[in-house]
């Protein structure tokens, strides 16, 4: 066999190198990250909406609740692993018509409340939040409304998780009587 002469050309382009896979990237790292996309969509479209407990819960409306399923898929979309704002106005609502709240916590769910109406095109309620909607958030707002982001997504997922599991065991578990109707000789 000869030795080959390579050269390579450059032809001027600022381009970084293309990444090979990585070979010894496991089956088993390939299959949790297909089951995190499972559960990710599972939490999309199961996963339990979570609320304030309070005696008014009930009262936040339908249209509300309907528009959760859309919005975490948008908040997912944008690769955020966090609860939508939508979430967000639909957990504080009910503590709204308990008590007061404290002003950046107003800030924080009037402010969602206008992101809200702009997400699913809400022109009366784009008006009127506009009023008393602040125009942006501070960076402590901010801080306090990830936070609160974080925990409804981490609390949501856990309640799919364990009724997950719970659905799982019965289904699993065959009854004794079952058992012993299938070994019965006739």
């Amino acid at each position: 066999m000869e030795k080959q002469n390579v050269v390579q050309l450059d032809f001027g382009f600022e381009l970084e190198p293309a990444k090979t896979p990585n070979p010894n990237l496991s089956t088993k790292s390939h299959k949790k990250a297909q089951s995190d996309f499972v559960l990710d969509f599972l939490d999309l479209l199961q996963s339990p909406i979570i609320v304030y407990p309070s005696q008014w819960q009930d009262a936040v409306p339908k249209d509300l609740l309907n528009n959760v399923t859309m919005a975490r898929m948008l908040t997912q979309m944008r690769g955020e692993h966090m609860a939508s704002l939508t979430e967000v106005v639909t957990y504080m609502m009910p503590s709204t018509f308990e008590s007061p709240m404290p002003s950046e916590w107003v800030n924080i769910y009037t402010w969602c409340g206008l992101e809200y109406a702009k997400t699913f095109k809400k022109d009366g309620q784009i008006e009127a939040m506009k009023e008393v909607a602040p125009k942006q958030l501070s960076e402590y707002e901010m801080g306090l409304l990830k936070r609160l982001r974080v925990w409804i997504y981490e609390k949501r997922r856990k309640a799919l998780k364990d009724s997950m599991k719970t659905s799982i065991s019965k289904d699993i578990k065959p009854s004794q009587d079952h058992q012993g109707e299938l070994f019965q000789k006739d």
